[in-house]
C-alpha cells in the first residue's frame, strides 16, 4: 500500500517534470528573433513567469484543498504575462498598435472568462473535476503544472509576435485573424450566458440544455474557445520567421485539450452518467454536432 502511494506520486512528479520539460523546449524552439531582457530572449522569461506563478498559487490551494482559485489563477497569469510582453516590449522599442491589440484581445478575454469561470465554481461550491485531485500533493501538483503548459502554448503565438523586434503588421491576413477572434469570443460570451441562464431556472436543476447555441452544437463554448485562439494565432503569424511557425501548435493544441483533455470527454462522460438513459438525451447526442455549430437547429 505504501509503496503504491509512493509510486504514485513519483509517476505524478515525473509527469510534471515531463512537462515542463516539454514546454521550455517548446519555448526555445519559437523564440527565434525574440528580443532579449538581460541576455535572455523575452520569451524565456515569461516562460519562467507563467510557471512560477502556477507553482506559487499551488501551495496555498492545497494547503487548503481548495480549487476555487484554479482558474482564475490561470486568467490571472494571462493577463501578467501578456502585460510584461507588453511593458518589456515598449521599454526596448516603441509598442506598435498590432501588438497592442493582440494583447488587448487576450486580455479581454481573460477578464471575462477568469470572472465568470471565479463566480461559477464559488456559486457551485466546487468543481467537480478536483474531487479526487486535490487531496493528492503530487496529482495536484501536476494538475498546476499543466496549467502553465496550457497558459504559455495557448498564448505562445501571441507572445512571439509581441516579442518580435520588427512589430505586428495590421494587413488583411492581421484583420482576418481578429475577425475570427471576435467571433469566437462572441459564441463563447453567449453560449455561456446561455447555459447560466438554463442552470437558473430550478425547474432545469437536473436537465441538460439543448436550447440556444446548445441545439446546434453540444459544445458551443468550446467551439468558441478553438475558434478565438485560432484568431490570435492568425493575428501574429506575419511576424513569424522559421521556427516561429511551430506556434502553429497553439491552437491545435487548444482542440486537442478541450477535445480529448478537459473539455468535451470531462463533460460528456459526466453527462452520459447523469441523462444516458434518457433517450431525449441520446437523441441530442447522435443529432447534434460536437462542436461546430450546424446552421439548423436539431432540436
Amino acid at each position: 500500500m505504501w509503496m503504491g502511494g509512493m509510486m504514485k506520486h513519483l509517476t505524478n512528479l515525473t509527469i510534471a517534470a515531463g512537462v515542463f520539460l516539454f514546454t521550455k523546449l517548446y519555448a526555445d524552439a519559437i523564440s527565434f528573433n525574440s528580443i532579449e531582457l538581460s541576455g535572455v530572449n523575452l520569451v524565456g522569461h515569461l516562460l519562467v513567469m507563467i510557471f512560477v506563478i502556477q507553482w506559487i498559487a499551488y501551495v496555498p490551494a492545497f494547503i487548503f484543498k481548495t480549487e476555487k482559485f484554479y482558474d482564475l489563477t490561470g486568467s490571472i497569469t494571462y493577463i501578467s504575462a501578456i502585460a510584461f510582453a507588453l511593458y518589456s516590449t515598449n521599454d526596448s522599442q516603441s509598442l506598435d498598435l498590432g501588438s497592442l491589440i493582440i494583447g488587448a484581445a487576450i486580455i479581454i478575454w481573460a477578464v471575462r472568462l477568469g470572472s465568470f469561470l471565479f463566480i461559477r465554481v464559488h456559486k457551485d461550491k466546487k468543481d467537480g473535476r478536483f474531487d479526487s485531485i486535490k487531496t493528492s500533493f503530487s496529482q495536484f501538483f501536476m494538475t498546476w503544472t499543466l496549467q502553465g503548459m496550457w497558459v504559455f502554448i495557448c498564448s505562445s503565438a501571441a507572445l512571439i509576435a509581441i516579442a518580435n523586434p520588427s512589430g505586428v503588421d495590421i494587413n488583411s491576413i492581421f484583420v482576418f485573424g481578429l475577425v475570427l477572434f471576435i467571433l469566437g469570443f462572441v459564441v463563447e460570451v453567449i453560449a455561456d450566458n446561455q447555459k447560466s441562464a438554463f442552470r437558473s431556472i430550478p425547474e432545469n436543476k437536473d436537465a441538460f440544455i439543448n436550447e440556444g447555441l446548445w441545439a446546434r452544437s453540444r459544445h458551443p463554448n468550446y467551439f468558441g474557445e478553438i475558434t478565438l485562439w485560432t484568431g490570435i494565432t492568425v493575428m501574429g503569424i506575419s511576424t513569424f520567421e522559421g521556427m516561429n511557425y511551430l506556434a502553429l501548435f497553439s491552437p491545435i493544441f487548444t482542440y486537442l485539450l478541450l477535445n480529448y483533455v478537459s473539455g468535451v470527454r470531462m463533460v460528456e462522460y459526466r453527462g452520459n452518467k447523469k441523462w444516458g438513459h434518457l433517450d431525449d438525451y441520446n437523441a441530442y447526442i447522435k443529432n447534434t454536432p460536437k462542436l461546430i455549430p450546424s446552421l439548423a437547429s436539431k432540436k
